[in-house]
């Protein structure tokens, strides 16, 4: 089904998806979106559903969590990032005030899905544990540590830009929304959320998106119930998380249906 008919039938009592219905869903705006999946969509005239983070692409910034991914894949040894990590917390532990390094790692390494709980207590340290300003300056030093090309360049490369997703829209996929800065949500306060929001739909009104009827995908799934508020007032119609199910539009909250990754079927 399409995106359009999925707020149809969440709008209109009188509208029914068929059986089985199937929502395409890409997140994060991976420049092989554009090259590698719209052509085969387009081809067999399905449309799919692509959330590109805003900042990245208007700014060429690569998203921490991508940073995170890069430093990852280019360290085979994971302790050694572990190791890093602690060196940087050491440094900035009594201007932090922050917890002790068995405290973080007893905390966090904890096996998730496809991850060791080694990768798991690296994404979790880089992407939301510590205060955003620590954990960024963390971030971009291991990055300029092991990533050798410059950010600006990985980003062009990593992204698609804004032309390409006018070109998808004009092709008839649907293009909605992922956030600014790619920020936990759920981690941010109220007023943050709202201006995330309106640079969401600013974003999307430059693409030539519906912004009286969009759909709002929250980055690594978090969300909640003042976000939830601030979308109904912004005219978002659904939300999707990233807990894992089958969503049931009669039943479930609109604003947190579910989704399931190709790596988690069959559910």
């Amino acid at each position: 089904i399409t995106m359009e008919e999925l707020i149809e039938a969440i709008g209109s009592a009188s509208y029914k998806l068929p059986r089985k219905s199937l929502l395409l869903t890409f997140d994060d705006g991976h420049i092989d979106h554009f090259t590698n999946v719209f052509p085969v969509l387009d081809e067999k005239n399905i449309q799919g559903s692509f959330f590109p983070p805003a900042k990245a692409i208007l700014n060429n910034k690569v998203l921490d969590v991508n940073k995170v991914q890069f430093i990852i894949a280019a360290v085979p040894d994971k302790n050694e990032i572990i190791k890093f990590i602690y060196s940087c917390l050491d440094e900035y532990r009594d201007m932090w005030s922050l917890e002790t390094n068995q405290y973080y790692y007893r905390k966090l390494a904890r096996k998730w899905r496809l991850d060791t709980k080694e990768v798991m207590f690296i994404k979790r340290m880089l992407q939301k544990e510590l205060p955003n300003e620590i954990r960024l300056k963390i971030v971009d030093k291991i990055f300029k540590k092991y990533i050798s090309i410059d950010e600006k360049s990985l980003s062009i490369e990593q992204y698609v830009n804004l032309e390409q997703l006018r070109c998808m829209k004009r092709k008839g996929m649907y293009i909605g929304g992922h956030g600014y800065n790619h920020y936990w949500m759920a981690s941010i306060n109220k007023d943050i959320q709202e201006r995330e929001i309106d640079l969401t739909r600013q974003f999307l009104k430059r693409i030539g998106c519906d912004i009286n009827n969009w759909v709002m995908c929250y980055p690594f799934g978090s969300y909640n119930n003042n976000l939830i508020s601030i979308l109904r007032n912004k005219s978002c119609k659904v939300g999707l998380g990233m807990e894992l199910g089958v969503s049931d539009i009669e039943k479930d909250n609109h604003f947190s249906l579910l989704r399931i990754r190709p790596n988690d079927l069959p559910v």
